[in-house]
């Protein structure tokens, strides 16, 4: 993505006298950067739009691909859902763990399952008749694979961190791009703000590079920051910053974090960004008291427990009490101290809402957490990923957030088409490094992203290092 050539035809005649060899210097080194950032990282960004483009539309591809899994009659009312968990751990026997309700009458309910043999299962059962309509791994569907693969390239950890790094370094390949995309003999129309077609060979790839990276760096660079918070090392690091001034997740969580308290996105696999470090609340906290009390964690997993699954009995019935309606998301307690937790997840996050229910005498703990009790960074963070997701404003959502995947793909196909028609046969072309280049502005401004992107700046430390290595060596053959 992003990887420039030299223009030395933007130049007018008289550059040698208008561009100073201090200038020549800072655009090669510019171009360098630009260079090996998009070299380095062109393949993950590739991946990562393919697999963005595919989530995008994730509600719809499932509806094509499984629509005996998604749709049922309409109806007027559902069943107990204790009856629902029932139908779907006699069709796989296990123990469940979530249950998802539609947002419509003809839609169905899933619930999560973990069968003694086998992978989970999501299990799609009809909330008017309680009939199983069948079951499929999450992971081996198309919007699964892509769900994996954007996150962790499937991976694990490693994988995980890789993306982080190349996110991170795609925002050096923005900044490099719009420095070089700005004119330096006059500006021009054609080849700067629309592609000039007419031209042949690197010219062409050039100027429609050029272009496209101009009107999409934008929503390249809001996908890029609304991902971040994602990120297994920026993510935290956010969350625990944000906690700690007051502007994360409420400050009423606070009274929850006991010893061994555990995280909600870690106590239940999912939860709203806001919350994913917000300590879970426990059953019978007000009972727990002394130097003998109860401090086992909400530990994530699923149960077979029958008090439990006739439990969610009274729960839907507290929730429309509650005027709860429509689509939610509702995790079963496991273990002495586990809750029911619910939360709706909506396009628009301000809808978002969280209820935790003691699992001995149903009473809701706490009141309901609201997204306007979230800090601001909480509100930014929320609102930047179902806009990141294509789920803020419908369809015309999708189709914007389309925009900038479609633009890594031509950026990066454009780009490596200029290298390749430049670089000297058999050889890889890099721009080569020049001394005199005033850079010390960008130098401070990559300072501060690796403080602030602590995997960014790791990577930074090593790049110089081997930069440095590598003209050690190149003197040393000179001197040879």
């Amino acid at each position: 993505m992003l990887i420039s050539s030299p223009q030395p035809d933007r130049f007018p005649s008289g550059a040698p006298s208008a561009y100073p060899a201090s200038h020549a210097a800072f655009h090669r080194t510019i171009w360098r950067w630009h260079f090996w950032a998009g070299l380095l990282v062109a393949p993950v960004l590739l991946m990562l739009s393919a697999t963005g483009a595919i989530y995008l539309f994730n509600g719809a591809l499932n509806d094509m691909l499984y629509p005996g899994l998604r749709f049922v009659a309409p109806h007027r009312g559902d069943v107990p859902m204790s009856r629902m968990i029932a139908a779907a751990l006699a069709a796989h026997p296990g123990s469940a763990s979530r249950v998802d309700m539609p947002d419509t009458v003809d839609r169905a309910a899933v619930v999560f399952v973990t069968p003694d043999h086998g992978e989970p299962l999501r299990v799609a059962v009809d909330p008017g008749t309680g009939r199983v309509l069948g079951s499929v791994v999450y992971d081996r569907t198309l919007v699964g694979w892509a769900d994996a693969m954007h996150r962790s390239m499937l991976m694990g950890v490693a994988g995980e961190r890789l993306v982080e790094l190349a996110v991170s370094w795609a925002l050096v390949l923005l900044v490099t791009g719009m420095i070089l995309w700005w004119p330096r003999g006059g500006w021009r129309a054609a080849g700067m703000l629309y592609p000039r077609l007419s031209g042949r060979g690197r010219r062409f790839w050039r100027e429609l590079h050029a272009p496209l990276g101009l009107w999409s760096v934008a929503l390249i660079g809001f996908l890029i920051v609304t991902g971040l918070p994602w990120a297994g090392i920026s993510g935290p690091l956010l969350h625990r910053v944000s906690a700690a001034a007051g502007i994360g997740y409420p400050p009423s969580f606070r009274q929850y974090n006991i010893p061994r308290s555990v995280p909600m996105k870690a106590a239940l696999g999912e939860a709203p960004w806001t919350l994913e470090d917000a300590p879970m609340p426990q059953s019978g906290m007000a009972a727990m008291s002394g130097d003998h009390a109860d401090h086992s964690p909400a530990t994530p997993g699923t149960t077979r427990d029958p008090a439990v699954i006739r439990g969610t009995d009274r729960v839907t019935a507290i929730l429309a009490a509650h005027g709860w309606s429509g689509s939610y998301r509702l995790f079963l307690p496991k273990g002495p101290r586990g809750v029911y937790t619910v939360f709706t997840y909506p396009g628009r996050p301000e809808g978002q809402k969280t209820l935790y229910i003691d699992r001995y005498t149903f009473r809701p703990i706490g009141p309901e957490v609201r997204y306007a009790q979230y800090g601001i960074v909480g509100r930014a963070v929320e609102s930047g990923v179902q806009l990141h997701m294509g789920q803020y404003f419908g369809l015309a959502n999708q189709l914007l957030m389309l925009i900038p995947c479609l633009a890594i793909w031509g950026l990066t196909i454009s780009g490596v088409a200029m290298w390749w028609k430049r670089r000297p046969a058999g050889r890889l072309g890099a721009p080569p490094r020049l001394s005199g280049a005033r850079i010390r502005g960008l130098v401070v401004a990559l300072i501060v992203a690796g403080v602030v992107l602590p995997l960014f700046g790791l990577s930074l430390l090593v790049v110089a290092l081997l930069d440095r290595i590598a003209v050690a060596m190149r003197r040393g053959m000179a001197r040879a």
